[in-house]
């Protein structure tokens, strides 16, 4: 009784998936905006596609059965209405429905039997055809969205055919059961072509990649971490959405909060993105031992008649004149600690703990230590959508600069911190806020464009709202 315990509660732990760090949602908004531009597709690829050809027997009495094969069927004109589709949570999918719909066609016969064999033209339309079907959704093993149809019904209600030719009034004789075959044909026809269209997008979804390099230090993870969750207004897709070093492939030290996006009724899609997917990066640099940088003299704003050399910074700290006089200096600006980012109510918050270890530089190239200074800031920022860019503003909550090791003895740093702070606060992050105010525009996703989005931070995560406008170009499976 234990061992079937055991591997019940195993079983039931590998079904619960994991948490998402991002979270998209469509709304019926978002999906009927879908169905528009999918319906306006397959009005424009129905019209001249060509339909498998048709074949058959029928018995006409003293003439024995005639063979006979409709070729070359192509769709001249559709008429097709606006179809129907829902969230169906029942089988966590969609429910579609076409109602009404009407196609015209053309194409050539042929009939031979023991002593006619002859061929030629006809029109035929197709009145009233109805499509109910239900596709479902779920996750393969590697994190796939999967999409698979489970049901399918199809009718035909009426179809009109003109032959056309020398001995097509053989073929109106019989137009009743030529009526009835083609309707049937029709009819038997349209569900698996209804399945193979969902077939090439289930081939379509496996081969998309649920996991790519961001560039050469980052990879991003977004395979689906439980199966879709449908209700009967929305669709919610969880993902991974976590940052990995290429190289190291390693989880950081700190663990992904739930957070529940909330449904926007008013727009097509929402995205939520986690806290937990900004800070997965920033461990990502951090392991790969990026977030460090090498500050010489030339890199010194020179307008500000400064110079990184130990006459300047000996103002500030006696003993270098008389120690080291007159060299020029090199610094070492690096990451303590993994910066950590922080989602409050409409505010991003980072926490900055970083160090700077001094340099002087003989005329030889020899580099001497002189110091190393702790640095640890506090930042906090608003960030907005507005005019389609993504725009922001960030500010100093608190810093401090605190002498960690010297080799040139103790000296006292509430004066060097005091200017780095007015340096930071004044040159700083002006530039930085004059970028952040101008902004950066969404970006695209193919041919569709991000319209009317808004953005708003939450306790843990931030959140996206917005309507899609998709260009014409874009439309359908390529």
């Amino acid at each position: 009784m234990l061992p079937s315990v055991v591997i019940l509660l195993i079983l039931l732990s590998c079904t619960c998936g994991e948490n998402p760090a991002i979270q998209f949602l469509l709304t019926n908004r978002g999906l009927y905006y879908g169905k528009h531009q999918a319906t306006d597709w397959i009005q424009q690829n129905l019209e001249h596609a060509t339909l498998p050809d048709i074949s058959g027997e029928v018995d006409i009495g003293l003439l024995g059965s005639i063979d006979y094969t409709l070729t070359d069927i192509t769709i001249t004109k559709c008429d097709l209405p606006e179809p129907s589709v829902e969230f169906y949570p029942k089988i966590t999918g969609f429910k579609t429905s076409i109602s009404g719909l009407s196609i015209a066609l053309t194409g050539g016969w042929s009939i031979h039997c023991s002593i006619i064999r002859e061929s030629g033209s006809f029109d035929m339309a197709v009145f009233n055809l109805n499509v109910i079907s239900a596709v479902e959704l779920g996750k393969d093993p590697g994190g796939h969205l999967s999409v698979s149809s489970i049901s399918c019904d199809a009718q035909v209600g009426d179809v009109d055919v003109q032959f056309h030719g020398e001995v097509s009034w053989i073929l109106h004789l019989f137009v009743q059961h030529f009526k009835g075959r083609i309707s049937g044909e029709i009819q038997k026809r349209i569900c698996p072509s209804v399945e193979e269209i969902f077939v090439k997008l289930e081939s379509h979804l496996q081969a998309m990649n649920v996991s790519f390099d961001v560039n050469q230090v980052l990879s991003l993870d977004l395979h689906l971490t439980s199966l879709p969750v449908v209700d009967a207004t929305s669709l919610n897709l969880g993902l991974k959405g976590e940052f990995y070093n290429i190289r190291t492939h390693s989880e950081p030290p700190f663990k992904l909060k739930s957070f529940t996006l909330p449904e926007q009724q008013g727009y097509m899609v929402s995205v939520g993105l986690s806290e937990f997917t900004l800070n997965s990066a920033s461990y990502g640099y951090y392991s790969a031992g990026l977030l460090q940088a090498d500050i010489n003299d030339s890199m010194i704003l020179q307008h500000l008649h400064m110079h990184l050399n130990t006459s300047v910074v000996g103002l500030l700290i006696p003993q270098l004149l008389s120690m080291f006089p007159g060299l020029p200096m090199s610094l070492k600006v690096y990451a303590r600690q993994v910066p950590v980012f922080s989602f409050q109510h409409d505010v991003v918050k980072l926490g900055l703990h970083g160090a700077v270890k001094a340099f002087a530089i003989q005329p030889n190239g020899t580099q001497i230590p002189l110091f190393t200074l702790n640095v640890d800031s506090d930042l906090s920022g608003k960030i907005y959508v507005s005019d389609g860019k993504l725009k922001g503003s960030v500010k100093m909550d608190k810093f401090t600069l605190k002498l960690a090791a010297s080799e040139v003895g103790t000296f006292k740093t509430d004066t060097l911190e005091n200017l780095t702070r007015c340096g930071i606060q004044t040159i700083v992050f002006p530039k930085v806020n004059e970028k952040l105010d101008k902004g950066f525009v969404l970006p695209r996703i193919k041919q569709a464009q991000l319209v009317n989005s808004v953005l708003k931070v939450e306790q843990g995560f931030m959140a996206m709202s917005s309507d899609v406008e998709v260009f014409p170009s874009d439309k359908g499976l390529k």
